[in-house]
């Protein structure tokens, strides 16, 4: 089979291709392919390398796609394309940790592609950063030997390569010498290791040999006292060695032969080792799940940190992350117990950042990473390394941001108040740009008004305190209220701020713009009741008095306006608790006219036809005036489009007349293609950099209560409508919005009857061919519109064109047609 090469005019990059191709298949296949079958090898090297363009594709659209780096890697190694393959692997590992069976066939490959001395730094560099991200012993014995056999100056048995070949295996005990199942390999490679150097002595050198002898026997004696498997075997191998340097023992005899400090290390790793077999056998259980095994290893962890031997935790916890490399919770507990136990400051910096590149996302592990630094002394290049990496990750929630750039300012102001901040060379400007960027990433998100205050209270008050510049206090708390001026909490924030600094007068002031301001709930009125108490406690009696007199007129006024918000309150829960019921009676209602009562009678009835509901109106003017702005009020839940008429009908002694009202908007914006899961807290949010937001009214279906994607949003003046109007087209909650300013007078239907008008736009629909003439033409009009009723509620189901004094009546009786003749008359029609 013929390898697809890299580079055709590189020999020695095709020799390598074929020598990882053919461990590629010998893996894959158990044997390298015979001559007969080339022909499907071909095709099946062809798929793969379709295999191979798709996976890239993928990668070049989403570089953070683990199972595609995976799979790229195998089929390119597959086919042996060393430098495709090698690129792969930095690639994968640029964003992710490898595996440690991944680490561990890459260095393999590499050594097996250089078998010579020159590339001999290159692939032990491999190796360094492999077992530096996970604990992985197969990983450490293959590294030991790889350096025996390829490092010249340890095959010269050189000093230095002797020095630098024990510091391996003392490091790699470190490590995983504590394993209890595989730790024993790590001893036996390195008692080997010495055994060798101990048969290359010269026998004449007898002060060598017992040197080196006792390095041996060190060795025996070191694993004896460490609860590892198959320990009764390796003291048998002691007691051999002990024999062959004259050291003659019983071999019946257990300790014979062995020193007593010896044996009570031994006998209390046995003890040891018996109270964690069981635990150990829960690990090595294949059969059971990975819930059950990250279980085990949990129950095991906790077994060791009561016992309290660190580097047993620390063993522990790595074996556990071997396995579970994305459980945040084990890099949690991992982080927090070195926390507390650990000071050794470039293994922590170590582990931290291991932790944040298996879980990006756990915005917890990176706030911990900026302590611990800071806890360590790390400079502010460090620090700031750090946090600009967890910005730019992806956090289920927005508090995780929030979080973070908290834990950013609260560290930067530490430092600035220590001496730190002279080696560092930091000033306040640095926290002043942490809460900018952290401002203008917040306005663009919908986050919780508590969490806002915190955050710009925080920011005013680092402004008047460190950097000592209160007009640029008062200056983020103006933002503040540009953007949510119409929260009662934002402008106490203010005034807290103000009284606390002593700032009298200009707590008056921000009193003075803000009392005559409407505010959701009893916050009008709290406002004014603040202001009085302020000017008890801090005003003269001219400033008490002052107060009196601008706060008085303004909780009349709420005072008057209340009982109106009752009957709001009161007349919704009516309407939608008793929709059914008034519907009933409606219906029985029409039946009885239809049947007895003649139409004139209905002429008389004083209703707005609005709803399904009626509210008696007086035969004044001013009082329909008063009555239909309450109306107003009760009807705002049940507004749709543009369209707010209303069709007043009120009698004057015996005349008819008629008065059209119609709700005027005068800083309203209209609402549309709202998503059915947004409610009024998303819309504040939505328009909160806008601010000036007064009230909200969201369209909601009234049998079964859900959104029907259209608001209206209440400003305070024009320049804050303007600002939301600006905001056409952008999304909330993935739906575009369109956003327009209220005006009934352009979505009114004037060519409709006003009766007719009102109900089409009250329900969001209009009928097949419900256009009709004008009024003064289809008076003089002898047939009526053909329209399309049979959707129309029975109560106005009549043929446009024709008022209640040219209703048909019955040729012989000359009395108006029932209910059910009419219909029929107008379906020939």
């Amino acid at each position: 089979m013929e390898v697809v090469k890299e580079d055709e005019d590189d020999t020695n990059h095709e020799g390598r291709d074929d020598e990882v191709a053919s461990v590629g298949r010998t893996s894959s296949k158990g044997d390298v392919s015979s001559p007969s079958s080339s022909g499907s090898e071909s095709d099946e090297e062809a798929a793969e390398e379709v295999q191979i363009g798709a996976l890239q594709q993928q990668l070049e659209e989403n570089p953070l796609n683990y199972e595609a780096h995976v799979q790229h890697i195998h089929h390119l190694r597959k086919l042996g394309h060393v430098e495709k393959l090698r690129q792969a692997r930095e690639s994968m590992n640029k964003y992710f940790p490898l595996s440690p069976k991944m680490w561990q066939d890459w260095a393999k490959d590499e050594a097996t592609l250089n078998q010579g001395s020159e590339n001999f730094e290159e692939i032990e560099k491999l190796y360094e950063r492999g077992v530096h991200e996970y604990l992985f012993v197969p990983l450490w014995c293959d590294y030991l030997e790889f350096v025996q056999e390829h490092d010249p100056s340890v095959l010269e048995c050189a000093p230095g390569g002797l020095s630098k070949m024990r510091t391996l295996f003392e490091r790699a005990l470190t490590a995983c010498g504590l394993h209890f199942s595989e730790g024993s390999n790590i001893w036996e490679a390195y008692r080997e290791f010495e055994q060798a150097v101990f048969l290359t002595i010269d026998g004449s050198d007898n002060e060598e040999k017992v040197k080196q002898a006792q390095r041996i026997r060190a060795l025996f004696h070191r694993q004896l006292s460490v609860p590892l498997v198959n320990l009764r075997s390796t003291l048998t191998d002691y007691k051999l060695w002990e024999a062959e340097q004259g050291n003659p023992n019983d071999v019946n005899s257990e300790f014979d032969g062995v020193p007593s400090n010896i044996v009570s290390a031994y006998q209390k790793s046995l003890e040891m080792g018996n109270a964690r077999a069981s635990y150990e056998a829960q690990l090595s259980n294949h059969d059971a799940t990975e819930v059950d095994r990250l279980q085990h290893f949990v129950n095991y962890i906790k077994l060791e940190d009561s016992i309290g031997d660190p580097a047993r935790v620390q063993v522990l916890y790595e074996r556990a992350l071997a396995d579970f490399p994305v459980s945040s919770d084990l890099w949690l507990g991992y982080t927090s117990y070195l926390d507390r136990t650990l000071k050794v400051s470039e293994f922590v910096k170590d582990v931290y950042s291991r932790a944040t590149r298996n879980c990006t996302w756990i915005g917890q592990l990176w706030i911990n990473h900026m302590l611990a630094l800071e806890r360590l002394s790390a400079s502010e290049k460090e620090l700031s390394t750090v946090f600009e990496r967890a910005i730019q990750c992806s956090f289920p929630g927005f508090q995780e941001y929030l979080d973070l750039f908290l834990t950013r300012i609260d560290g930067l102001r530490r430092r600035i108040s220590s001496t730190v901040a002279k080696e560092d060379g930091l000033d306040y400007s640095l926290i002043r740009e942490t809460f900018q960027r952290a401002a203008d990433y917040f306005s663009l998100q919908v986050v919780s008004i508590n969490d806002l205050l915190h955050l710009y209270a925080y920011w005013a008050r680092l402004e008047g305190t460190l950097g000592n510049d209160f007009v640029a206090a008062r200056g983020v708390w103006e933002s503040l209220i540009k953007k949510s001026g119409s929260l009662l909490e934002v402008w106490q924030g203010y005034l807290a701020m103000e009284i606390g600094m002593g700032h009298i007068n200009e707590a008056r002031s921000i009193y003075k713009r803000c009392y005559s301001k409407r505010f959701q709930g009893t916050g009008s009125e709290d406002i004014c009741h603040s202001w009085l108490r302020f000017e008890r406690e801090y005003g003269t009696l001219d400033d008490l008095d002052l107060s009196v007199k601008k706060v008085t007129p303004r909780l009349q006024e709420l005072m008057a306006y209340k009982p109106q918000q009752d009957s709001k309150g009161s007349l919704s829960t009516q309407k939608d608790g008793s929709v059914a019921v008034i519907a009933s009676q409606k219906r029985k209602a029409n039946k009885t006219y239809g049947d007895k009562q003649p139409p004139a009678k209905k002429r008389k009835d004083v209703t707005i036809e609005r709803s399904e509901t009626s509210t008696p109106v007086p035969s004044s003017t001013s009082s329909i005036v008063d009555n239909v702005k309450a109306y107003n009020q009760q009807e705002e839940t049940l507004q749709d489009t543009g369209d707010h008429e209303h069709n007043v009908k009120g009698v004057g002694d015996s005349k008819l007349s008629k008065t059209k009202l119609f709700y005027t908007d005068k800083c309203t914006a209209f609402i549309s293609n709202l998503s059915v899961e947004a409610n009024e807290n998303h819309l504040h949010g939505f328009f909160m950099d806008s601010g000036g937001v007064t009230a909200i009214r969201l369209l909601r279906d009234k049998f079964s209560g859900k959104s029907r994607g259209l608001a209206y949003v209440d400003f305070s003046d024009e320049e804050h409508l303007a600002a939301a109007v600006a905001k056409n087209k952008q999304k909330l909650l993935g739906n575009k919005l369109s956003i327009a300013r209220s005006d009934p007078k352009q979505g009114r239907n004037k060519s409709l009857p006003p009766s007719m008008s009102s109900r089409s736009h009250g329900k969001g629909t209009r009928s097949r061919g419900s256009e009709a003439p004008p009024r003064e033409e289809s008076r003089n009009t002898a047939k009526p519109a053909r329209t399309v009723t049979f959707a129309t509620p029975r109560a106005i189901a009549k043929p446009l064109g024709w008022s209640k004094r040219e209703l048909p009546t019955d040729e012989t009786t000359e009395k108006p047609k029932s209910n059910d003749e009419f219909r029929e008359m107008f379906l020939k029609k």
